[in-house]
């Protein structure tokens, strides 16, 4: 069977990598996943035929029947089952001399995956045979290849954090490692790079081990710490060895100290052996000084390797990083500008001019922490006097001008758009995209160094040098000197007059092509408070506002662009539009109308709702910008300019909605809530039309909600008769069409009158006619999975009761019918849902511990009490896998609010629950701690260290595929209901 296993695994590589029919390929591949997938748990059964898919595809035949008698048997004297065998399989694959690199490499990957995943629920016996197997292979692998040998040293770890000292022989696998260097020189780069790997090791949650096990690992792992740092120096010491390790052993240094000085250095930096002798625990830099003097020299001397092209790429990456990280840890003795220092500062420029941006962009943190450390005074206290404190940081910032000078010119062309940009990956694109955001950050730093006139100064030469003589001129070096000009804008005085009245006249010679253009619309909102402040003379304005408007109708990106920039220039520049509200009226017509060319609607008016989602809406920040207008003018003046933005778009009905689209953002900026509620209140009429006629389409009925809710948050109470009709009209259309956006508008109504007496009728009914006719919509936890917004909303409308209207909503009916829902809908999925719901149980919890609710005390404690088991269950599933790690926080707020609310009767149900969770998932002893947790919780301890060792509980029980369904299996939380007979209240 073996042999057959194995001929199977090579035949599927082979089609896989070189069969030259892609459904062949793809067959190939599904069949070596369904392989690994059988990987996932010891006695795992498949649900997966691939039968088919290899008949139409041609591979063998034996092949499918392979795997279903390979998945399928069960014989009683096989005790390791299907999965030991083809663990066997792997490990025999791995071990034939025959196979070929891509079946070492798929085979070493799976041995890896098992061993990090399902090594506890090997027999013990299994341990030795696994070690010596590994042991062996890491040998035969120690001169290549090395993406095997990785792989092997990684499993060789994983068996270490599983297994305890003694498995080892005692001493551990450090001890055992220091052994088998003694008597196997031969091997020593496959015992070096396991080394390496061990303390990276030592953290990844990819290894299925409990965390009170991987504590032990990191402990025994600095106890070893004096062996590791022998087999270091013994290795220096080994002539022909030195060669090839050297550079392996610094890494080894760095990774291994990760681990092994966790105990020493302060969680907020680095522990590498470079940043040890730095920290405060130390001793100070001057005990440490011997040791730092030994090892500036040995990274120092690696500089040269920078150049070198016969290097391999990632040994360069590590140089760097090795460069990166010695400026970052010496910045504080660097900042003091001796000698030694500014060789560190030069050597780190030369890093930064490396041609690769991951490369140089290593540099970024040492060029701003260097900056905070010239800039800030108290990194001069020890000069006493405050004349020898500006003295001396007087010389500082003189001496390092020039590299920071040097660095601007550096980073400046990092931001040049590619040439084959437009076929870039939407992920390279946006990791460009990033790039550009890093070097903008850097250039913010050299301005606090330089100032931002001389910077702007060293740009602007880098833009003449773009622009040339005119001829054959590229126009990407030119954005990119002008998004850098853009980036530093806020630094520059608004009192520049040599340099920016020269690039202002530049602009309008530039091509308009579509990024230049964006870039160029970008600069002139981001210098809108030096153009208000611009000699009037110099009449910079008009011709600026051309190149907006050209960049409104060029395309999406440059129409966001300009509208942004346009934004800023009325903010600003309100003073030089005076007079100028009709031309103000007028582009807001054309855009709002889209026969104007800007590129705002590829659509006609009814569907700008799609339209209007590109980010940032030219729309919403025209309007943005008249409302900045308005809100200068006087209440009448005021009064008439809402008028004139509001007539265009009464008639006809549908481009009503196009207004209504706009006016969130309108509404948020004109604070006059009386002059908006009149407005409100005389076209309600037209209101409540769409209500009536568009109640079935959800992106109108989404706008005009949207819309409904700005206006109930900017007028409040000055709405008048307007809400009760507004209220009438969303419950009667949320029982016909099911749309959340009437759950998230009643939200807003809530907040704003929930405690207002006049109200309370309208509200209560409000309240039975959504919360009665969500229930009937939100059954199981399918239905919460379909209607995830519903969910959503639902429960954040129940928390704004709980807030400001409790006496109109805890004391009906309804209230424990909504908790029932709540139970029913906690294991959702969806985050915004389920975090939600999570919420509003904690608020019900909060509200009867609260002075405010000592009324509602009793009545919610009976609730909870005839629900209690169920819920703790619930909540239990939640925390051990039900719903994702993420959520663990709200989770664990809902269990310590159980338990200080319901002490010995939440003890109970927990301990209820917990039993049923086998053995195998989850020890006695783990049992007791999870029961001393709740314990601890009802008694008061803090909610931060209780969640810290509920994650801990957490972790146990989603520590692998297998123990997590076991756990679901025996809670099945999704097989929960719970119903009690109406109570009178």
């Amino acid at each position: 069977m073996e042999a057959q296993a194995t001929a199977a695994v090579k035949e599927a590589l082979a089609a896989l990598y070189h069969h030259p029919d892609d459904a062949t390929r793809t067959a190939a591949d599904r069949w070596l996943q369904q392989f690994q997938h059988t990987l996932d748990a010891w006695q795992v059964r498949s649900q997966f035929s691939i039968l088919g898919c290899a008949m139409m595809c041609g591979l063998p035949m034996w092949l499918p029947k392979l795997m279903d008698e390979l998945l399928n048997r069960n014989t009683e004297d096989d005790e390791m089952s299907i999965d030991f065998r083809c663990m066997d399989v792997a490990d025999s694959l791995l071990h034939d001399e025959s196979s070929n690199m891509e079946t070492q490499i798929f085979c070493s990957q799976t041995l890896r995956s098992k061993v990090q995943r399902d090594f506890e629920e090997l027999p013990s016996e299994a341990f030795r045979p696994l070690q010596d197997s590994l042991y062996a292979l890491l040998k035969k692998f120690s001169k290549g290849p090395q993406k095997v040998r990785t792989q092997i040293c990684i499993a060789m770890a994983a068996l270490a954090v599983h297994v305890p000292v003694e498995d080892w022989g005692g001493g551990g696998i450090v001890n055992w490692l220091s052994d088998e260097m003694n008597s196997q020189q031969d091997f020593i780069p496959s015992f070096l790079e396991l080394l390496i790997v061990l303390p990276q090791e030592c953290s990844s949650h990819k290894i299925a081990a409990r965390p009170e096990r991987r504590r032990q690992f990191e402990n025994d792992l600095r106890s070893s710490a004096e062996v590791a740092l022998g087999l270091l120096t013994a290795c220096l010491g080994i002539d022909q060895l030195k060669e090839q390790v050297n550079f392996l052993l610094f890494k080894i240094v760095f990774q291994f100290w990760r681990v092994l000085l966790l105990g020493f250095v302060s969680v907020m930096v680095t522990s590498e052996l470079i940043h040890f002798t730095v920290s405060r625990e130390s001793n100070g830099i001057t005990e440490q000084l011997p040791l730092i003097q030994v090892l500036i020299p040995y990274v120092m001397g690696l500089k040269e390797q920078l150049k070198d092209s016969s290097k391999d790429e990632e040994d360069v990456k590590a140089i760097a990083r090795l460069l990166a990280d010695m400026g970052d840890s010496y910045v504080e003795l660097i900042a003091t500008g001796s000698g030694d220092a500014m060789q560190i500062v030069n050597a780190l420029l030369e890093v930064t001019s490396h041609s690769e941006f991951d490369i140089s962009s290593m540099t970024f943190n040492f060029w701003h922490h260097l900056m905070r450390n010239l800039t800030d005074r108290g990194s001069y206290a020890s000069y006493g006097s405050e004349a020898s404190i500006n003295t001396e940081r007087n010389r500082r910032l003189q001496l390092f001008c020039q590299p920071f000078e040097i660095l601007v010119s550096l980073v400046s062309f990092r931001v040049e758009y590619p040439e084959l940009y437009h076929a870039f990956s939407e992920e390279d694109q946006r990791d460009f995209r990033h790039s550009r955001y890093a070097v903008s950050d850097v250039l913010l730093d050299a301005t606090d160094v330089l100032g931002g006139d001389p910077t702007l100064r060293i740009l602007f030469t880098k833009l003449i040098q773009a622009c040339g003589n005119g001829q054959n001129q590229k126009w990407q070096p030119i954005e990119a000197a002008l998004f850098c000009i853009q980036a530093i804008a806020k630094s520059v005085s608004v009192e520049e007059r040599e340099i920016l009245p020269q690039v202002m006249s530049l602009l309008p010679s530039f091509p308009h092509q579509e990024q230049l253009l964006q870039t160029v619309c970008s600069l002139i909102g981001a210098f809108s408070k030096w153009i208000d402040a611009a000699p009037s003379e110099l009449l910079i304005l008009p011709p600026l506002v051309d190149i907006l408007n050209k960049g409104m109708s060029t395309s999406e990106d440059t129409a966001a662009a300009a509208s942004v920039a346009f934004k800023y220039i009325c903010e600003d520049c309100r003073r030089k539009f005076s007079g100028s509200l009709d031309g103000l009226f007028q582009i807001y017509q054309i855009a709002l109308s889209g026969v104007g060319g800007y590129k705002v609607s590829s659509e006609d008016s009814l569907h700008l709702v799609e339209a209007l989602s590109f980010v940032p809406n030219l729309t919403l920040h025209v309007l943005a910008l008249i409302s900045v207008v308005i809100m200068t003018l006087p209440p009448d003046h005021a009064q008439r300019a809402l008028e004139l933005i509001c007539q265009p778009v009464i008639n006809p009905l549908q481009k009503f909605v196009l207004y209504l689209l706009n006016s969130p953002n309108f509404c948020s900026n004109v604070k006059l809530p009386q002059v908006v509620a009149d407005a409100v209140n005389r076209y309600w009429p037209t209101l409540k039309s769409i209500f009536d006629q568009r109640a079935w389409d959800t992106r109108t009925m989404e706008s005009l909600c949207r819309s409904c809710k700005f206006a109930v948050r900017t007028c409040g109470r000055f709405m008048g008769f307007t809400i009760g009709a507004m209220l009438e009209e969303i419950q009667t259309l949320y029982q016909q069409h099911n749309q959340a956006c009437f759950l998230y508008l009643s939200s807003e109504v809530i907040k704003i009158f929930g405690s207002d007496p006049a109200c309370a009728n309208y509200l209560a009914s409000l309240i039975q006619a959504l919360f009665g006719h969500t229930i009937q919509l939100l059954r199981t936890i399918q239905d919460f999975t379909a209607r995830p917004d519903i969910a959503d909303d639902c429960f954040l409308l129940a928390s704004r009761c709980i807030r400001y209207c409790p006496d109109l909503f805890v004391p009906t009916e309804m209230f424990p019918r909504l908790v029932d829902c709540a139970m029913a809908g906690i294991t959702i999925q969806h985050r915004e849902a389920c975090k939600s719901i999570l919420s509003f149980l904690s608020d019900v919890f909060d509200l009867a511990k609260s002075t405010e609710g000592e009324k509602y005390r009793e009545l919610i404690n009976t609730i909870i009490l005839q629900r209690g088991a169920v819920l703790t269950r619930i909540m239990v599933s939640s925390l051990t896998g039900a719903l994702p790690s993420s959520r663990l926080d709200e989770v664990s707020y809902v269990l310590v609010s159980l338990s200080r609310s319901f002490g010995g009767n939440m003890l109970s149900w927990a301990r209820e629950c917990i039993t049923l969770i086998p053995p195998q998932a989850l020890t006695d002893s783990e049992r007791s701690r999870f029961l001393n947790i709740i314990s601890d919780a009802s008694s008061g301890s803090s909610l931060g260290s209780i969640t810290d060792r509920f994650a801990e509980i957490s972790e146990v029980c989603r520590r692998n595929k297998t123990v997590q369904d076991i756990v679901q299996g025996a809670l099945r939380p999704h097989d929960l209901s719970f119903t009690v007979a109406p109570q009178p209240l």
